[in-house]
């Protein structure tokens, strides 16, 4: 009798940590999807804004103040 209740509380336990494990890898499948749509994101931005730079980026004024470093 006790190595039954044994069991049915390993099994119990086992039960457990797997439904624990689907949600965190429910959690992390979100985390990726979210980082790869950042990154796509990024890539396109980098490719805009290497495009504006071969393009001369003359289309917007600057001002040599604004880059300056903050400590000056």
């Amino acid at each position: 009798m006790e190595n039954e209740h044994d069991t049915n509380r390993r099994l119990t336990d086992l039960e457990i940590k797997a439904s624990f494990t689907e949600d965190l890898l429910e959690q992390l499948d979100r985390i990726i999807v979210r980082q790869q749509q950042q990154i796509d994101s990024l890539i396109r931005e980098i490719g805009y804004l290497r495009q504006s730079s071969a393009e001369g980026g003359a289309s917007v004024p600057r001002n040599p103040r604004e880059e300056m470093p903050p400590h000056f």
